[in-house]
């Protein structure tokens, strides 16, 4: 059905006659005529009356009329709809990342970025940072926080901060001094508590073992807030991301030592290169890199 012919429709009966809708709607009456009997045909129904005074609608006619007016508010809605999520600071984004990585990033972020945009939705999205790359070629979430992430062709990396996997110790199990031997020994008596699926740990385990540094006694955990946890409690030595260990518990964990081994991470973020840009996009996409960006060096 050519919806033009409901517009013609809407002008009869708007004018009440058909030399005054022709005219509204720039045809000529034969033209508006011909438009009329073909709808007339299609539902095999009448839908005017006409008389020397003009034209009236029937029943048929003016459910019809009625059924055009919702058709033509739905396209207008549906217009102002597209426009302002092309225009507007409105949308649903999903940010995918780390919880760890979350824990530290995304309070302020959150805090801030909702009040600056009220109308632009966020949920999260919990998984490795593998998984979260993935997801983002996947087109499963919009956005990624990812840890030293591979390159892929359809995805663009915004390097956002830095942080290191190292080695942490509860004060009270700290060297007395700045000593490495001290702080060696410390380590060798372990026991050495780690994520065992973190790829950083397995290379920073690797490292002190090359250097004749790994003690007997290991720890492996599931994630990196038990690591922390443990070490908190003055279990072992804990290795973290040095932004995880400082969360929450700024000073509460030390680095056993400067000189000893650590594994230096990148922090980027990930959206597809074919990212409907919308200017709530480009918004939350500027508002997650000046906020990584402001995060400095670990």
């Amino acid at each position: 059905m050519d919806l033009t012919h409901l517009r013609y429709l809407q002008a009869i009966a708007q004018s009440g006659t058909l030399t005054r809708a022709a005219q509204k709607v720039h045809i000529s009456q034969p033209a508006l005529s011909v438009a009329i009997r073909n709808l007339e045909e299609r539902f095999k129904t009448t839908l005017l009356l006409r008389d020397r005074h003009g034209v009236t609608l029937t029943t048929s006619g003016q459910e019809m009329l009625r059924c055009a007016d919702e058709i033509f508010g739905l396209i207008e809605r549906t217009e102002q709809r597209i426009r302002g999520l092309e225009a507007e600071e409105t949308g649903d984004f999903i940010i995918g990342c780390h919880e760890s990585l979350g824990a530290y990033f995304l309070p302020r972020f959150m805090h801030a970025f909702l009040q600056q945009a009220p109308r632009i939705e966020i949920s999260l999205w919990n998984g490795t940072s593998m998984e979260v790359r993935q997801a983002v070629v996947d087109r499963q979430i919009h956005f990624g926080l990812v840890v030293n992430p591979l390159p892929h062709p359809d995805l663009v990396m915004v390097e956002l901060f830095k942080d290191a996997v190292d080695i942490f110790i509860a004060p009270s199990r700290a060297p007395a001094t700045e000593d490495l031997a001290a702080a060696g020994e410390i380590l060798r008596k372990g026991p050495l508590i780690h994520a065992g699926r973190v790829t950083q740990c397995q290379d920073l385990i690797a490292r002190l073992a090359a250097e004749s540094m790994l003690p007997l006694r290991m720890l492996s955990c599931g994630d990196l807030e038990l690591v922390k946890s443990l070490t908190l409690e003055g279990l072992g030595v804990g290795l973290l991301p040095r932004r995880v260990a400082a969360y929450g518990h700024p000073g509460e964990l030390r680095r056993l030592h400067p000189s000893l081994p650590f594994i230096p991470d990148t922090i980027q973020l990930l959206y597809r290169t074919d990212m409907h840009r919308t200017r709530a996009a480009l918004t939350l996409k500027k508002a997650l890199v000046d906020h990584g960006k402001s995060l400095g060096e670990a």
